[in-house]
């Protein structure tokens, strides 16, 4: 048997953001598109795109470009976002918070399904109108819901404790907010570290490199 060739992290990450500008296309009524089209609008080279998209097969046709509700259709498969995805979220607390608020205000692929907290002032509060539950009832809750994301929004010293905890429940992929970094195999993890991304800026907005005393 033929091995599956293996496909980089960082293309499958590229995709969502080609399947952004595929359903603008379609927005503005957009039929069939160009790599050259999507480089233009997406920041990558055309060049960069049809690699990506070769990992996954063959799409669009020479000398004509993609069709954009096919290759669309295509990308969701690949995403596995024919159907909205559930998510569960741990923390919250301010940055927990405002993940859930700013999903729920039109976040179609997917949506917070479950909020979990440790904090009995929090537990049993409402956030646009999930109930926050217990970190008793996490492991039943996901594997009742079917959920195979968690995201991460505790502080550093409680975010291996509840990576552990998420991973128990069946958990297969996590977007981890702590600013700690997490890993294991079986489990793909993005960690992302609000605080050193805003201090690497400030590299870039006080003078781009140039020499300060």
């Amino acid at each position: 048997m033929k091995p599956q060739r293996r496909i980089p992290a960082v293309a499958v990450r590229r995709l969502p953001l080609y399947l952004r500008v595929l359903e603008d296309l379609a927005s503005e009524g957009v039929e069939v598109t160009s790599s050259a089209d999507l480089a233009n609008r997406s920041g990558y080279s055309s060049e960069q795109i049809r690699k990506d998209l070769a990992y996954f097969g063959a799409f669009g046709t020479r000398g004509l470009g993609y069709d954009v509700s096919q290759l669309t259709q295509h990308l969701r498969r690949i995403l596995g976002l024919t159907a909205a995805v559930p998510v569960a979220l741990v923390g919250a607390g301010n940055l927990g918070t405002a993940l859930i608020r700013y999903a729920s205000l039109g976040a179609r692929d997917t949506y917070v399904a479950a909020v979990f907290d440790d904090d009995p002032q929090k537990i049993g509060t409402e956030i646009s109108g999930l109930r926050v539950r217990p970190m008793e009832e996490l492991q039943a809750t996901l594997r009742e819901q079917g959920i195979r994301i968690g995201v991460i929004a505790v502080p550093e010293q409680n975010a291996r404790d509840v990576f552990e905890k998420l991973c128990a429940a069946d958990v297969t992929a996590i977007l981890n907010f702590a600013p700690t970094k997490l890993e294991k195999r079986q489990v793909s993890v993005q960690n992302v570290d609000l605080t050193t991304e805003l201090q690497s800026l400030a590299y870039f907005a006080l003078g781009a490199g140039s020499d300060r005393a």
